[in-house]
């Protein structure tokens, strides 16, 4: 059935306004679903999002047009065009939620705190929908596309997609060691009774706490659990801009990194030249399922990621193929609760469409469960600090947001600069409310089988 579609401007002019999505850059996102199902699916978005809203410690303005408000009481959303932003919410759920944000229907409000908002309804994120509705859920949410399977065909082009944007666009909000995952700020590590094995929880981090220095401090951790080391021989799969390959490489070790970005490549290999470490380090545009040799320490950094539910045995037994006897394997993943990874490996994000196509977060429990059913790692140490991911992606938004105009001027229009802020925030709130977590994981080989 053909979607029915209305251009941007018919549904209500409006004080606030957005520039309409290019439709070139942004196709279909310039025209906003119509018709019949739309008007059906709009109606019961209205009323599920009104039941949950309203018991909510959050303030909604405009839901029934100005003047009106739900919840109560907290960090504020403003619907600005309600029909629009139901339109698109009934069609489309999360990811017409999502859209609805990038055209401008809603934004945060008064308050300015997307990410509290978001942290509020990330928290409910399993209570939002009343239980007999969830039942339904497999035939209202979409499936993934095929091309965004992760195949050895089309890995690189997922990617591709988000890391080749422009490595001037990551240099304006990262910090200087260009490291694009969490930091770990100075904190307490508390030890915690787990099913999987020894568990640290890193405390809360102080606000505003140096970046540059917790970055640091994550990658020299990491480092120091996989025994990296003068003469260490190091895998690194997912190459990032080279900061990792660079500190292992000062330790004395010899690193080979592998990366299906040519922009992260290119800019890495720049960068550990400079640091004078050419001849230790190779810098290759390889998927990791390729990789051939023998390795005393494989690191991998928010790699797994963009692995595909479906290839977390392949990445583990190919790391299982590499590494020397005693080696150690230090990965770390961002991760969801079981239950809920369960429930979503089957689902089409707003993140999938818009930021990480392919991309799927795994659980710390399938992680001990594939590599203790498919290899002969075992996991033996882990490190949670979601509340660190909190902060730097607190901190990425807020100088992303500083840096607007840079943005703009490398060609990033309003849209795009909408889509990255909801991101950072939609991101932030997942590990602020816990419902989202990232972990350093250890792990050791059997050697004898």
């Amino acid at each position: 059935m053909t979607t029915e579609m209305t251009p941007h401007e018919d549904l209500g002019a409006t004080a606030y306004a957005v520039p309409r999505p290019d439709p070139h850059t942004w196709p279909g996102l310039d025209r906003v679903p119509s018709g019949p199902r739309t008007r059906v699916s709009a109606l019961v978005a209205k009323r599920l999002f009104a039941a949950a809203i309203s018991r909510l410690p959050v303030t909604v303005h405009g839901a029934d047009g100005p003047g009106s408000t739900l919840g109560l009481g907290g960090p504020e959303m403003t619907i600005h065009r309600p029909d629009e932003f139901f339109a698109r919410f009934g069609r489309d759920a999360l990811i017409g939620f999502g859209e609805a944000y990038l055209t401008g229907a809603w934004d945060e409000g008064p308050s300015g705190d997307l990410g509290g908002f978001l942290a509020v309804l990330s928290a409910e994120m399993p209570r939002l929908v009343p239980e007999p509705l969830q039942k339904l859920r497999a035939a209202v949410v979409r499936r993934p596309p095929a091309l965004h399977r992760n195949t050895e065909k089309q890995t690189r082009g997922n990617i591709a997609h988000h890391y080749d944007l422009s490595n001037d666009l990551f240099a304006t909000f990262l910090d200087p060691t260009l490291s694009y995952s969490s930091a770990l700020f100075e904190a307490r590590l508390d030890a915690v009774r787990d099913t999987v094995g020894p568990f640290l929880q890193a405390a809360p981090p102080v606000p505003g706490a140096d970046l540059e220095a917790a970055q640091a401090r994550k990658i020299e951790r990491l480092l120091d659990q996989t025994g990296v080391g003068r003469g260490t021989r190091v895998l690194e799969i997912g190459t990032g801009w080279g900061e990792l390959a660079i500190r292992a490489a000062a330790r004395g070790a010899t690193v080979h990194s592998v990366t299906l970005s040519s922009e992260q490549q290119a800019l890495a290999q720049r960068r550990i030249d400079e640091a004078g470490h050419t001849e230790a380090v190779t810098v290759e545009l390889c998927d990791y399922r390729a990789v051939q040799g023998t390795y005393d320490a494989v690191v991998s950094v928010e790699m797994i990621e963009a692995v595909g539910h479906e290839y977390w045995s392949t990445y583990f037994r190919t790391i299982d193929r590499v590494l020397a006897p005693g080696g150690r394997v230090g990965i770390q993943a961002i991760t969801m609760p079981h239950d809920r990874m369960l429930a979503t490996r089957r689902t089409y994000t707003w993140i999938n469409k818009y930021i990480f196509p392919g991309g799927f977060l795994p659980s710390v429990q399938v992680l001990d469960e594939i590599t203790r059913a498919d290899t002969a790692l075992r996991m033996t140490g882990r490190l949670s600090m979601g509340q660190h991911y909190a902060e730097t992606l607190r901190q990425w938004d807020v100088t992303a947001t500083a840096a607007a105009a840079r943005i703009g001027a490398l060609g990033f229009d309003e849209t795009f600069r909408r889509m990255w802020h909801f991101y950072l925030e939609y991101s932030r709130a997942g590990f602020a409310s816990a419902y989202l977590d990232v972990n350093q994981l250890l792990f050791t080989r059997e050697d004898a089988r």
